[in-house]
């Protein structure tokens, strides 16, 4: 695989640009602060929190719109990313019940884009993200721009309305690491993957509000507030790697000492890698660490999906690295799914309402997303 081709997974420093600020009266700045609601697994729910949304008006003749998971019961809040504006129904923009979309009236202070906006021309950026239909590249924001063109909406929802997956606790997969967490037993995590499991596109990573954290560090805050033991991350993550770099550096997961080791492959390697290969450098990675540390358990999380207008991958390794993921599965080997819950948030969502950088990474929303299916994995239901 040409790693420099996809360089913008790695997550580089760039410059973060300076966040616009939106007419209207602002509301004292909200800093993040841990939410055990909001991290709890959508699907054993009533209330969305937060759901990341990108009005774009496609008709000169029709309003900007933007779809919802789910068909609402009621909005509670429409906001600002940073959440330090609250928007106003019917000034700001219109439900009608019934329906999943939000609409823009005339005058609303929501920001829109068109889909030109969220095109560049061919050769104009750092890194070639040629659009599937020819027409120019896709728009790669490599800090915080697709955050700050984003809304969150929270709202009421029947939640037998989703039909998607339901991970549910390992018990049977992970027994002690459940064990060690329901005896407060220190737990230690090592996370070996690529530039999603650095953080990239969390608005903590980029430093704007409301500073959310990345999946990962949502875990560790969500554990410690379900079982009130010590739990510790070592983040071994390197933007830009794929499994033959994750095989290659397995012994540094070893010298970590870990209870529970998080894989996390699949967005890189999609540029060239068969899934009998990526399954083989996952498998001997398993192998390496439990001769090693033999009480070790794993997760291994099959990856979100990457956009799909995007010329530069394989979209069709993304289900098959998921099933051979699924076959390494046994006790002491969990799968994390996010593949398939990709698949269906974007039955009824935009790849723009879930994308932290127009490719290949998620925002605050998708980083909740990868933290409650591992949180369903290791925390019983309420």
């Amino acid at each position: 695989m040409c790693k420099a081709r996809l360089c913008l997974i790695a997550c580089v420093a760039l410059p973060l640009l300076v966040a616009g600020t939106l007419a209207g009266a602002a509301e004292p700045p909200l800093a993040w602060q841990f939410s055990a609601e909001a991290l709890r697994p959508f699907w054993l729910g009533d209330t969305m929190e937060e759901e990341s949304v990108l009005f774009v008006k496609d008709d000169p003749a029709a309003p900007a719109n933007a779809p919802l998971l789910f068909e609402p019961t009621k909005i509670l809040t429409v906001r600002n990313p940073a959440g330090d504006i609250t928007y106003q129904e019917g000034r700001d923009y219109i439900w009608s019940a019934g329906t999943n979309e939000i609409r823009l009236p005339p005058g609303s202070r929501i920001p829109f884009k068109t889909p030109q906006d969220l095109r560049r021309p061919a050769g104009s950026q750092q890194h070639a993200l040629t659009h599937r239909d020819g027409n120019g590249e896709i728009l790669f924001g490599g800090g915080h721009e697709y955050h700050d063109m984003q809304c969150t909406v929270t709202y009421g929802y029947r939640p037998e309305a989703w039909t998607g997956p339901r991970p549910s606790l390992a018990s049977r997969q992970l027994p002690r690491t459940i064990e060690r967490l329901g005896k407060r037993e220190p737990l230690r995590i090592v996370l070996l993957g690529d530039s999603i499991s650095t953080g990239c596109n969390a608005s903590g990573w980029a430093g704007v509000a409301p500073f959310q954290p990345a999946y990962q560090d949502l875990l560790v805050l969500n554990l410690k507030a379900a079982y009130g033991g010590q739990v510790a991350l070592t983040n071994l993550a390197v933007g830009g790697t794929d499994t033959a770099w994750g095989l290659a550096n397995i012994e540094k997961v070893i010298e970590a000492e870990p209870h529970l080791v998080i894989l996390a492959f699949g967005m890189n390697d999609s540029a060239g890698r068969p899934a009998a290969d990526y399954q083989a450098k996952i498998r001997a990675m398993i192998e390496a660490v439990s001769k090693a540390r033999p009480e070790a358990e794993f997760i291994l999380i099959a990856t979100m999906l990457g956009n799909r207008d995007w010329t530069r991958l394989n979209h069709e390794y993304f289900p098959q690295y998921r099933a051979a993921l699924a076959e390494l599965c046994r006790e002491g080997v969990a799968l994390a799914d996010l593949t398939t819950l990709w698949e269906e948030l974007l039955k009824r969502k935009h790849d723009w309402d879930l994308t932290g950088n127009g490719v290949n990474h998620p925002n605050d929303f998708g980083h909740r997303l990868y933290a409650q299916v591992l949180s369903a994995l290791l925390i019983p239901p309420p």
